[in-house]
């Protein structure tokens, strides 16, 4: 409503000045006119009596001439500036419809131009019997290089990646970048040949994936790439088949990173119910966070050398109205994206504080931590906070960081250890052999115990290599002096073959399916191993400085 009367004022403002270059349009032909009919019958007695000196025969007619070149003079003036004054409004024009349609940085098409140029690029197709074929293109690891790195470098790597791409693309074909880190193209293809795209996304792939020189620094990204094409004969409004193909390659791009990135995938119909089922996880996720679905079970963990129980890692559930009881693989990864992990997590720390603190006080807990609540530079004050409402002793409690977590800004998760170490929370390095941790960084970082991943420790007995590089680990831990706790002991033949390396603490299937915390509850109360109804001293905990992890 605001914006009305700007409005008007700017189509009366438009008119006026149509009004005045009409006027000065009728000024210069009126006086092109004027002086045709009268120039040639006084001219010439005007320009006599000039230079004789005398006066005209006729005055009037002579000042009507003086005043004919005046006007005509000032005619030829206003029409040289209206012509100048239409070319730069036509340039500002189609400046203005250029920027409307790119994209600034890039000079590719933006999101709102997308949809028409896809829409011609299917009517030519169809015109000379091809079809088309539309791409997604998500940059693998953008934002984490952008974060690290800063927003120039980001620019540098999105520019670079939009000109490789560009130089891949066939001659019939579009690229638009959709916003942030996401791109999308079109192509035309002959059907008779559909391998040819295969190829060429390959070729994008490749492209893509080579480093980007910013700066002195090298960066590197990948492409998580999605397709969808017209079928042969496929009918219906261009617009109607634009946005399909958009919403289809859309798709089949998420399908490609979820298997792994730095891959492309084809759209299949079997991916609308993933994306519905997908939905209904987000909104249940949404809606369970507050209503207490996520729940905590536990799973066993043993020391070896003894067979007694040690404490319990602590796994998340969901107890789901619609879909059961639901394992972390399918819910963390969509709780990352969708911003809700941090809520997620600490609901869950909490109950099992809760319910840990009833344990035998020789038991540990412990607890997973995602890569994304280490970005959160308060993360450790709100964890020292959820001790304190738990009244739970923070040398208890270990905290397990993924080995991947340290690639992604090493300084702050260095500052978050020691913060924690501090307070006198262990940490565990989880996953180990699985990333790419030096071993300057395991000496630098203090971590109380390192984790063997499931993989290799499930695989003793059946693959040697497995059992290299446990003996590897066994050894450097030693080396280290850091404990070394093997997952996934899931046969009795493992756990044989696991002993020939060293001392370990373990966990797995052999001793147990998690369990939750009532049937916890029971198994510890049968072995004598819940604690005094007696609060449980907590020892003094030192508050964090405010700037301790910033």
């Amino acid at each position: 409503m605001a914006t009305e009367p700007a409005h008007h004022d700017e189509r009366n403002g438009s008119k006026a000045k149509a009004d005045r270059d009409l006027v000065g349009l009728g000024i210069v032909i009126a006086t092109i006119l004027l002086f045709v009919a009268n120039g040639s019958s006084v001219i010439a007695d005007f320009i006599t009596s000039m230079i004789s000196g005398g006066k005209p025969r006729d005055q009037m007619l002579s000042t009507a001439l003086l005043l004919n070149i005046a006007l005509l003079l000032f005619g030829w003036r206003r029409y040289a500036d209206l012509t100048s004054e239409v070319g730069q409004r036509r340039e500002a024009e189609e400046m203005a419809h250029k920027l409307a349609r790119t994209d600034p940085l890039t000079g590719c098409l933006n999101r709102r131009s997308i949809g028409g140029a896809l829409q011609d690029i299917i009517a030519t197709a169809r015109l000379t019997g091809h079809e088309v074929v539309a791409m997604m293109i998500d940059l693998d690891n953008f934002k984490r290089s952008n974060d690290v790195h800063g927003h120039q470098a980001g620019d540098a790597v999105l520019l670079e990646a939009a000109r490789r791409i560009r130089s891949v693309l066939p001659e019939r074909s579009i690229i638009a970048r959709l916003g942030g880190d996401e791109f999308a193209c079109a192509a035309i293809y002959d059907p008779d040949h559909a391998e040819a795209i295969d190829r060429l996304v390959l070729r994008i792939n490749e492209a893509v994936a080579r480093p980007v020189e910013a700066d002195g620094i090298s960066l590197e990204v990948t492409a998580s790439i999605g397709l969808a094409a017209t079928t042969i004969g496929e009918k219906g409004d261009p617009s109607v088949l634009a946005d399909t193909l958009m919403h289809r390659a859309d798709l089949a791009m998420y399908q490609a990173k979820k298997a792994g990135r730095n891959r492309y995938c084809w759209f299949e119909p079997s991916m609308e119910s993933e994306l519905r089922y997908r939905s209904e996880l987000e909104r249940g996720i949404r809606e369970g966070v507050p209503r207490g679905e996520f729940v905590p079970y536990y799973e066993k963990q043993i020391d070896l050398d003894t067979g007694e129980l040690s404490g319990f890692e602590m796994l998340a559930r969901w107890r789901s109205p619609d879909h059961g009881l639901l394992s972390p693989e399918v819910f963390i990864p969509i709780a990352e994206e969708i911003g809700l992990i941090s809520d997620l997590s600490e609901s869950l720390i909490r109950q099992a504080l809760n319910d840990a603190r009833e344990w035998d006080p020789n038991l540990t807990l412990s607890v997973n931590i995602s890569p994304i609540q280490l970005r959160d530079p308060w993360f450790a004050q709100k964890l020292l906070k959820l001790l304190v409402e738990a009244n739970f002793p923070p040398h208890r409690l270990d905290i397990e960081i993924t080995e991947t977590c340290l690639h992604e800004n090493l300084g702050v998760v260095r500052t978050l250890i020691t913060s924690l170490k501090n307070q006198g929370i262990r940490i565990s390095l989880d996953d180990f052999g699985t990333g790419y941790s030096s071993l300057a960084q395991l000496r630098t970082l203090p971590f109380d115990r390192i984790k063997i991943d499931r993989f290799f420790v499930s695989n003793l007995g059946q693959s040697k290599d497995s059992a290299m590089i446990i003996e590897a680990i066994s050894s450097l831990g030693k080396g280290m002096e850091l404990p070394i706790t093997a997952e996934g002991i899931e046969s009795a033949e493992v756990l044989a073959e696991l002993r020939k390396f060293g001392s370990f603490k373990g966990q797995g299937f052999l001793y147990g399916q998690p369990s939750d915390a009532s049937s916890v509850r029971t198994m510890l109360a049968d072995q004598n191993l819940l604690r005094d109804k007696t609060p449980e001293a907590m020892p003094e905990t030192p508050a964090l400085p405010r700037s301790a992890t910033a």
